[in-house]
């Protein structure tokens, strides 16, 4: 073999291994930038639901305030309304305390009534009969 084919073979060799080496290092970047899209996507959906998290985390904290005010007004509702009672009690004891005539136990109405404002059935009170029922 000549010395030139040597040459042409070796330079011949070498740029196959050249590009070889060059398909390679495009296939790596190709793979790379694969790569680099794909994160971004990831990225991206990662922001919107992350979005979409804050958004729901939001609506949650404001439903949460929004029971905890209604819990709140709730239970002034209740103190208010246990305050008015204890008041009406009170009036009424004052009243039966203060009133001639308290010691009847009956009220206004003709019925009679405890201390607490409840009725009491009377002694002399029976439940009605028939025949009481139809004369009436």
């Amino acid at each position: 073999m000549s010395t030139v084919a040597i040459v042409i073979i070796a330079v011949v060799v070498l740029a196959i291994l050249i590009a070889i080496y060059m398909a390679s290092r495009r296939q790596q970047e190709q793979k790379r930038e694969d790569k680099r899209v794909i994160a971004s996507e990831h990225r991206q959906e990662a922001d919107v639901r992350r979005a979409g998290a804050e958004k729901e985390q939001a609506v949650a904290d404001e439903q949460a305030a929004a029971a905890r005010r209604q819990a709140a007004e709730a239970e002034e509702r209740s103190a208010a309304a246990r305050q008015e009672h204890a008041a009406a009690d009170a009036h009424a004891e004052h009243a039966h305390d203060i009133d001639p005539d308290a010691g009847d136990h009956e009220a206004h109405d003709g019925v009679a009534h405890d201390r607490n404002g409840d009725r009491v059935a009377d002694h002399d009170e029976r439940p009605p009969t028939e025949e009481s029922r139809r004369t009436v």
